[in-house]
C-alpha cells in the first residue's frame, strides 16, 4: 500500500478522477463533476448517449462493450497522484422482478456484474462505487452481489451497501437504489440521511412552476417541456381521474378488459395521477405515458413532460439531451432520464467519497 502515501495531504483535497462504466447519458458523472471530481471517460453500449455526456460532463464517450474493455483502456486515464475511481451501475433489467417471471431472459446480462469486477481486479482503483436496483440483493440470485462483494473483499477493499430511499437525500420521487461504496483505504459509507418525510422534496417543489400544457403540447420556451398527445377514449380516463387517484376511480365502461380481471386489479397505479405534497413515483423509460404508472399531471389532464420526468430526476434545466433541441424525441428523451442515475444522487456519492477521505488515514 506504499503507493497511496502521495495521498498525505493537509487543506485541499488531492485530485479525484473518475471513470464511469455503464454511463448512459451522465448522471452519475454529473453529480460527481458537480462535486469538483473530474471525469475522464465514460463507457457504454448505446452510441446515441455520447452527445449528452460529453457536452454536460466534459469527458469522452467511448462506445464499447464492457466485455471488451481492459485495463489497457482505463489506467492510462488516471493521474499518477490521483485518487482512481471506477464507478458504474449496471443495467438492472436483468435484476428485476419481472426479469425473475420472463423465463426468455438473457442470462447473459447477469454476467455484466461480473465483468465490473474483473475490471476493478484488473484496474486496482482507489475507490469503486456501483449503483443498482435493490432486488439485486434480495431475489434468489443475490448470490451475484455476494460474488461481487467477494471479488473487492479479495482486492482488499472494505465494502459497504445499503438500499436508499431517494426522498431521503432530496431527490423527488420515491426511487430506491442499492449504493455499494468500497475503498482499500478503510471503511467508507453513504453519508447520513439530509432530509425526514417533513421536508421532503415533492412534486410542486419539482414543477409546480412549469407553465401549463395541453395533452400533445410543447412549450415554445422550452422543447422539452412537451407531453404525450392523448386519444378521445385516454382523454376521457384522463378527465375521470382524480387528484391522487387511477383507473380504479372510473366508471366501469372507462375501465381496461385487463383491470377488470384478477391478475390486473393489483397494478392500481397504472393511468394514475400525482400529488403535488409528495414525491413523485420512480421516474421509468416510460415515465410519460399515463398508461404506465402514476405518470399523470396532478391537476392538468395530461401525462407529465420530459422536462417534468428530467426534474424529478434532479437534472438541471440547462443539461443538454440532444444537439438539436428543437427536435426532442419522447420515446428517446424518457429512455435516457428513466435510465439515468439521478445527479443528486452521485452528489450523495461523491460527498461521501470526500467525507471518506477527509476522515480517513490515506
Amino acid at each position: 500500500m506504499a503507493e497511496h502515501t502521495i495521498h498525505k495531504r493537509r487543506g485541499r483535497l488531492p485530485s479525484i478522477e473518475v471513470v464511469d462504466l455503464f454511463c448512459g447519458i451522465g448522471g452519475l458523472s454529473y453529480g460527481m463533476k458537480s462535486k469538483g471530481f473530474k471525469i475522464l471517460e465514460g463507457f457504454d453500449l448505446d452510441a446515441t448517449c455520447k452527445y449528452a455526456y460529453e457536452t454536460n460532463n466534459e469527458a469522452k464517450f467511448v462506445y464499447k462493450d464492457i466485455r471488451e474493455v481492459t485495463k489497457d483502456d482505463i489506467l492510462p486515464l488516471y493521474s499518477k497522484k490521483a485518487i482512481k475511481v471506477l464507478a458504474g451501475c449496471a443495467p438492472c433489467q436483468p435484476f428485476s422482478s419481472y426479469a425473475f417471471k420472463n423465463k426468455n431472459k438473457d442470462k447473459d446480462k447477469y454476467n455484466l456484474l461480473y465483468e465490473f469486477g474483473r475490471l476493478v481486479k484488473e484496474v486496482q482503483p482507489d475507490i469503486v462505487t456501483m449503483e443498482n436496483v435493490p432486488a439485486i440483493a434480495s431475489f434468489k440470485l443475490k448470490s451475484v452481489l455476494a460474488d461481487f462483494v467477494r471479488t473487492l473483499q479479495d482486492e482488499h477493499y472494505y465494502v459497504k451497501y445499503q438500499v436508499v430511499f431517494c426522498p431521503d437525500y432530496g431527490i423527488p420521487q420515491t426511487r430506491r437504489r442499492l449504493v455499494l461504496l468500497a475503498s482499500r483505504f478503510g471503511e467508507i459509507a453513504l453519508i447520513p440521511a439530509t432530509h425526514k418525510k417533513e421536508d421532503y422534496v415533492t412534486v410542486r417543489d419539482a414543477i409546480g412552476n412549469l407553465p401549463p400544457l395541453e395533452a400533445g403540447e410543447s412549450s415554445p420556451n422550452d422543447a422539452l417541456h412537451r407531453c404525450r398527445a392523448l386519444s378521445t377514449l385516454n382523454m376521457q380516463r384522463m378527465i375521470a381521474t382524480p387528484y391522487g387517484g387511477g383507473w380504479k376511480d372510473w366508471p366501469k365502461e372507462l375501465q381496461l378488459k385487463c383491470h377488470q380481471e384478477e391478475s390486473g386489479k393489483s397494478f392500481g397505479s397504472v393511468y394514475g395521477r400525482m400529488k403535488w405534497e409528495e414525491p413523485a413515483p420512480t421516474m421509468t423509460t416510460l415515465c410519460t405515458g399515463i398508461g404506465n404508472g402514476r405518470f399523470g399531471h396532478p391537476e392538468q389532464n395530461r401525462a407529465i413532460s420530459a422536462r417534468e420526468a428530467a426534474l424529478f430526476q434532479t437534472f438541471p434545466t440547462n443539461y443538454k439531451f440532444f444537439p438539436n433541441e428543437q427536435e426532442v424525441s419522447l420515446v428517446k428523451a424518457s429512455r435516457y432520464i428513466g435510465n439515468a442515475v439521478p445527479p443528486k444522487l452521485g452528489e450523495v456519492i461523491a460527498e461521501s467519497i470526500i467525507q471518506h477521505i477527509r476522515n480517513t488515514p490515506l
